[in-house]
């Protein structure tokens, strides 16, 4: 009897101890599983920006966009869209201002022109598409989405990728749309700058240290887990040959995996292209398992600042973890996630 009794006191023991065993794994997994956010990150460029150039008008002029822009994305994150839905019209809202180096506000090449780039990446499939060089189209994002979604490609440039917004249905708008006053005078003090030089025997200049990088980006974290990235830019001011930085070349200027996390560039692209920095920041993750922070800060604190080279990154990793990591004097960003407020910042603070 007594041994019955033992044997049922065992018995009680061992289920009570692998009840509260499964019950922890389920209270960790569930832990687990509230750690998921929802949220996203944008970038308006990185570059000399300081306090003392900017006025409260010019500020408050910014920052209003900026959080135009990310209260736009947000509510499509917290209504259940797709990060790669979030990102594009997050970024269309950047394009269509005149105060960023993108669409509206693209700045000019050294003959006069607008040439835009713009790239978007969905991390849950690894599709991508791309846009360089092109001149008509007014928001460039969404046309690099067009060529994500609707053809076999990654990367139009030019005349081929404006045929290609014809065949889509996408509505091409005259040159001027793109003119403003301010980018048109960065280009002349420019071209003023390198006449001077070249009168002296002196090489000539090619950047204009306030529009150096005026790239918008998003970087994106639905509720299911699929991370999105999108870049838009106009380029550099008084840029020569058809050029074309990092800001169209994925795994340069934009990337985005499930596994790690998602990433838009701004800076100095050729030195975005020759490291292939989003890319290489999402490979530290899987391959080092490092954190999203240390990722990006190795590449844009150490190996960029060691090669002189300046520009920032905004990411969000598959946890809900948000970077905006930059090496210049500032970078226009800011940042929401679920049940947060909207942060808004341009300085080094």
């Amino acid at each position: 009897m007594n041994l019955v009794k033992l044997n049922l006191t065992t018995l009680l023991l061992l289920l009570l101890i692998l009840t509260t065993g499964c019950l922890k794994k389920v209270n960790v997994h569930e832990k687990g599983k509230a750690k998921i956010k929802f949220g996203l990150v944008i970038h308006g460029g990185a570059g000399n920006i300081r306090k003392d150039i900017f006025t409260k008008e010019q500020e408050q002029k910014y920052e209003n966009k900026l959080r135009e822009a990310l209260l736009t994305g947000y509510s499509i994150l917290e209504k259940g869209g797709s990060s790669v839905d979030a990102v594009e019209k997050t970024i269309q809202i950047l394009e269509d201002s005149p105060l960023f180096n993108a669409g509206k506000g693209a700045v000019f090449t050294n003959a006069g022109t607008n040439e835009m780039d713009a790239s978007i990446m969905d991390g849950k499939t690894l599709n991508a598409g791309a846009v360089a060089g092109v001149r008509h189209i007014k928001n460039p994002i969404s046309l690099a989405r067009l060529v994500m979604d609707r053809s076999p490609h990654v990367l139009l440039a030019g005349l081929g990728a404006e045929e290609f917004a014809k065949e889509m249905g996408v509505n091409l708008v005259d040159t001027s749309y793109f003119f403003t006053e301010s980018r048109w005078k960065s280009l002349q003090r420019i071209k003023e700058k390198n006449a001077l030089k070249k009168s002296k025997g002196q090489s000539f200049i090619n950047l204009d240290k306030p529009d150096k990088f005026g790239t918008v980006g998003c970087a994106a974290l639905d509720k299911y887990g699929n991370l999105a990235a999108g870049t838009s830019t106009g380029g550099m001011t008084n840029k020569m040959y058809g050029r074309i930085g990092d800001s169209p070349i994925i795994g340069a200027g934009t990337y985005a995996n499930n596994k790690t996390c998602a990433v838009s560039a701004t800076g100095h692209g050729e030195y975005f292209i020759r490291n292939v920095i989003a890319y290489d920041i999402s490979a530290q993750m899987e391959y080092r398992h490092i954190s999203l922070k240390r990722a990006a800060e190795n590449d844009i604190m150490q190996k960029l600042v060691k090669q002189n080279a300046e520009g920032g990154v905004i990411a969000i990793d598959k946890l809900g973890n948000i970077v905006t990591t930059f090496n210049t004097k500032g970078m226009f960003r800011g940042f929401m996630v679920a049940g947060g407020e909207p942060i808004i910042k341009m300085y080094k603070d």
